[in-house]
């Protein structure tokens, strides 16, 4: 088809034209960049922590007042958790997965290294922490009993005993001794002494976003024994369908081993839905530019409809002419849907280069990444279909206007 005449056409009618092509812009440009938000919050979403999340629950705890025998009731505390119907392990840190707080650190290569590293979580762990969690040990070993050292001694003022051994994951391995074996290396963290890698895991996430999702799993394990009083928190592993029964006898086995303690009711309960509930803000936000970019589509939908309806009740007469000189319906049909076409091309271009420009100021202001370019087509293509579902019918009925009654019209 000669587009010529479409474009002589839209020309005379510059306005309406400039109207269409602009909504066509600004809703290509906030669709592809609300595509990209949904997909990054959709991959955090899936990301996992490394751990057996549909086989643990955690009790929270918390004591009253101070107390000096923290450590022993915690030792007493694991072994009552152990011997529960249904328990495989259990074990107490000072964090957990999706739990918010945090214990961070600074990594050094060398002792006295101006600019760290990197920052890394720490997770203090007993000898059940990895078989509790069920993380995957990918090189070396795990803590030999003799490298387990408690907090009060390592906490004590005047203290000088050294973290003999770490287990740290995958992806800080790869960022500390990029293309070689971590295992062996040292590092220093916590204390002026060199500290061993032993082991590898293959995952295990921060208990918050802190760093961001390029650090999400710089976490690493200390061979400290945490009591109770340190974060308070007791995680149990058993077998998904038992997690409810199990979370019951724990909380009764705590409260009548220790029973100047309390429960913390909001905070004791699986790791799912400690999941569920830290990424409820993600879930909502995702929804949200859902429902915006089906507004977006639906409004530019019915300002393509309503200015093509206008069109054709404009060019009645042109249209009956064309008729009248031989044009076919399907020709007439083609002519609006070509028109559409081009102002969806003009206006996808601008949608663009305008989503790009919304991606930079995204970036600088939320530390977002980049506007990958695979997000352009896929707008393009909704819009360029939008823009021809949406013409079809104000061009069927220009197409089934018959000639003699279009000419009367003049």
């Amino acid at each position: 088809m000669n587009i010529r005449p479409i474009l002589s056409t839209l020309l005379r009618h510059k306005m309406a034209a400039a109207l269409i092509v602009l909504e066509i812009a600004l809703s290509c440009a906030i669709i592809c960049n609300a595509l990209f938000l949904i997909s990054n919050r959709i991959d955090r979403i899936n990301q996992g922590s490394g751990a057996v999340e549909n086989e643990i629950v955690r009790v929270q705890i918390t004591g009253i007042g101070t107390d000096d025998n923290a450590e022993a009731l915690t030792r007493s505390d694991l072994a009552v958790l152990q011997g529960l119907p249904g328990v495989k392990a259990a074990t107490s840190t000072n964090q957990v997965p999706y739990g918010n707080g945090s214990w961070n650190t600074s990594i050094k290569m060398v002792k006295d290294q101006k600019q760290a590293t990197m920052n890394a979580t720490v997770y203090m762990t007993g000898d059940s922490f990895i078989d509790t969690m069920g993380l995957k040990l990918v090189s070396g070993r795990r803590f030999n009993m003799d490298e387990f050292i408690d907090w009060s001694v390592f906490d004590a003022p005047g203290n000088k005993t050294q973290i003999p051994a770490v287990i740290i994951t995958r992806s800080m391995a790869d960022k500390l001794f990029p293309g070689g074996d971590a295992l062996g290396k040292t590092f220093y963290s916590w204390g002026d002494n060199p500290i061993r890698v032993v082991g590898v895991v293959e995952h295990l996430a921060r208990p918050n976003a802190q760093g961001g999702p390029a650090q999400r799993e710089y976490a690493m394990m200390f061979p400290i024994n945490a009591p109770y009083n340190l974060g308070g928190n007791y995680l149990i592993r058993t077998e998904p369908d038992r997690r409810a029964e199990v979370l019951k006898t724990a909380i009764d086995a705590l409260r009548k081993n220790g029973p100047n303690r309390i429960v913390i009711e909001e905070n004791t309960k699986t790791m799912e839905d400690m999941r569920n509930e830290y990424y409820r803000q993600d879930r909502a936000m995702a929804w949200l530019l859902a429902t915006v970019i089906i507004a977006l589509l639906v409004v530019t939908a019915l300002g393509i409809v309503g200015l093509a309806s206008f069109w054709v009740q404009q060019r009645t007469k042109q249209i009956g002419i064309r008729r009248a000189l031989g044009a076919t319906r399907g020709q007439i049909l083609r002519y609006f849907q070509t028109e559409n076409f081009l102002l969806a091309t003009i206006g996808i271009a601008l949608g663009m280069l305008l989503a790009y420009a919304i991606n930079q100021l995204l970036m600088g202001k939320y530390e977002l990444p980049r506007l990958p370019l695979m997000y352009l087509p896929v707008g393009a293509i909704a819009l360029w279909l939008l823009g021809q579902f949406a013409v079809f019918w104000p061009a069927r009925r220009a197409a089934a206007v018959p000639p003699a009654v279009a000419t009367r019209t003049a």
